[in-house]
């Protein structure tokens, strides 16, 4: 997969495309039945499979803190577009300048002249240029003027409902785990790197590995059961609390995670944290003898979560196998 960040960046080499534009939040089935169109279509015309996202997401540039969560970060996004076979990724900074540029603007200078773009492949909702005054149809009336090819996408239902990024977000928003992992035809995920924290959970005896999520507000919040690949590729079950921690005053999303019978030197690793069930909320606490009464109460609740799907203990730790359960052996261990 190649990125190329801002329409500046394109050179003569990149000009002929297939091409798909929008946020693809989470890349869900619908997106992934998109990319496949996308991906057949560029076999067929010998075009490199090509996806336009934007960054802030149109929406964050409108509503700003109150633009609704996201479901991926970005960096997981580009994994998941690769992993559906996008063959280049444009990433286009939505600023005032790109948000002024009119509907045929659009088309010219991004389509045209930047992308040289042989056949695009949006949904018959999509809108674009000032104002949203861009549609379907005014790219159906421009792309033979302009040398290139429109098809609109098929759209997804499952339980004849379309599958879009605000599903998966409620359900995530829900704590709905299992559905919003069948919207999106995996396990959802939320990774980052190990970085030092207050080692507040060390002195509480509750030791934990903290992941930043930077200024994203995340769709989880409470605290759940996950399973955590760890950088040597093994699985391991955890506990993790997913938000602000308010009983410690905290103000910048994170996730703390408490690995079950482990207490090794992970800072600086990259983990993979895949959220199973939801035990409760996140909530403030009157300090942190309550606090670490109530994490005592939820490690113990995690445990007989996973209890349920392996009985194998060792020396005080939990080990699963790769078949424990459906919901388990979906993920790739």
């Amino acid at each position: 997969m190649e990125l190329i960040r801002g329409i500046h960046n394109l050179r003569k080499e990149h000009r002929g495309c297939v091409a798909t534009i929008g946020n693809f939040d989470g890349v869900h089935l619908g997106h992934q039945q998109i990319l496949q169109q996308v991906r057949e279509i560029a076999a067929r015309l010998r075009q490199p499979s090509t996806v336009m996202v934007f960054e802030p997401q149109p929406r964050e540039f409108f509503a700003g803190d109150q633009a609704p969560p996201r479901i991926n970060s970005f960096r997981e996004k580009l994994e998941r577009l690769t992993e559906y076979g996008a063959e280049r990724i444009v990433c286009l900074q939505f600023n005032s300048r790109l948000r002024q540029l009119t509907a045929e603007a659009f088309v010219q200078k991004i389509l045209v002249d930047g992308l040289g773009i042989a056949h695009l492949v949006v949904g018959d909702d999509f809108r674009f240029g000032c104002d949203r005054s861009g549609d379907f149809h005014l790219l159906q009336k421009l792309g033979p003027e302009k040398g290139f090819s429109v098809e609109h996408t098929h759209t997804f239902l499952m339980d004849n409902e379309r599958v879009s990024s605000t599903r998966v977000r409620e359900q995530l928003i829900n704590g709905n785990i299992a559905e919003a992992a069948r919207l999106l035809g995996r396990p959802h995920k939320i990774s980052g790197r190990v970085v030092h924290g207050r080692k507040l959970g060390r002195t509480l005896g509750v030791p934990t590995a903290n992941l930043l999520l930077g200024d994203r507000k995340p769709a989880l919040n409470g605290v759940f059961s996950v399973l955590v690949k760890m950088p040597n590729g093994l699985m391991r079950p955890g506990i993790a609390n997913i938000g602000l921690r308010p009983t410690v005053d905290g103000v910048v999303p994170a996730l703390e995670v408490h690995l079950l019978g482990f207490n090794g030197n992970i800072y600086g690793q990259r983990l993979d944290v895949f959220p199973l069930a939801k035990l409760r909320d996140e909530q403030k606490f009157t300090g942190l003898e309550a606090l670490t009464t109530q994490i005592n109460k939820d490690i113990t609740q995690c445990y007989h979560f996973f209890k349920q799907y392996d009985s194998q203990w060792q020396s005080g730790e939990f080990w699963l196998t790769a078949n424990t359960a459906p919901m388990l052996a979906k993920i790739p261990l």
